[in-house]
């Protein structure tokens, strides 16, 4: 074998080609988020507006129709579009595609999804338990390798949870949770770089994996809220510490 067999070219990276409509639909919702189009206003025309985002008016429609079963638009036939107030009207579209925009979000929107990781955690890690004990035990085998890396501790919280929905056996939960993947893994490792933050979640993890042992399905629920719970409070001191350091 000659040398030049033995050495590997290096990989093509190819960047991914954003079709019009995806152009479209990120410059319409920048603008619906930074108020250029407000909440219960009127987009304009059809013919203008495809001319200001600079595609045809069959891509614009494509685009609408995405956007209205997001519930960032209401279309009505022979009447203008309405931009709808996302906040009541949008569903767990709006949640995702709002991961793209974290310079949109409200000051205490990652607090509201943790506030909703509250309620639902307990029930699906105590499901979770119930249906599966052994198989979330072999998971947590895994939390004996990790280093205090927050990216690492990140997606292994992410996989765990994910793991819990999908043992739940209900598949909401699942859904639920897969609406914001993209800005937990984007803002969890904020979370993880607090010390304490890594130490309090590896005590759930082995309690959790005791719970899981004797197939505790009480003790799971106990321990998931009060780890949801603190894990609020964690995230209230990663926040002010990031305001502190903002702070002339």
């Amino acid at each position: 074998m000659t040398t030049y067999q033995l050495e590997e070219k290096p990989k093509q990276e190819w960047q991914r080609i954003s079709r019009p409509a995806q152009i479209a639909e990120h410059r319409l919702i920048s603008a619906i988020l930074d108020g250029t189009f407000k909440i219960n206003s009127n987009l304009p025309g059809e013919r203008e507006l495809a001319e200001r985002l600079g595609v045809t008016r069959p891509t614009l429609r494509e685009t609408l129709g995405r956007l209205e079963r997001d519930g960032w638009v209401e279309i009505n036939q022979g009447k203008p579009t309405r931009v709808c107030d996302y906040w009541q009207e949008g569903n767990l579209g709006v949640l995702n595609t709002l991961s793209h925009f974290p310079e949109h979000m409200p000051e205490d929107f990652i607090e509201n999804l943790l506030t909703v990781r509250l309620a639902m955690a307990p029930t699906y890690t105590a499901m979770a338990i119930k249906n599966a004990p052994a198989e979330i035990n072999a998971f947590l085998t895994s939390r004996q390798t990790l280093d205090e890396d927050p990216n690492t501790y990140a997606e292994f919280d992410w996989e765990l949870h994910h793991t819990l929905t999908l043992f739940s056996k209900n598949p909401v939960f699942m859904m639920i949770l897969n609406g914001f993947k993209e800005l937990y893994l984007q803002l969890a490792p904020l979370y993880f770089a607090i010390a304490p933050a890594c130490q309090h979640s590896m005590h759930f993890y082995n309690k959790l994996a005791q719970a899981a042992a004797k197939g505790n399905t009480d003790q799971a629920r106990t321990l998931s809220e009060i780890v949801m719970r603190e894990s609020i409070q964690y995230w209230q001191e990663v926040n002010f510490n990031k305001y502190q350091r903002r702070k002339p």
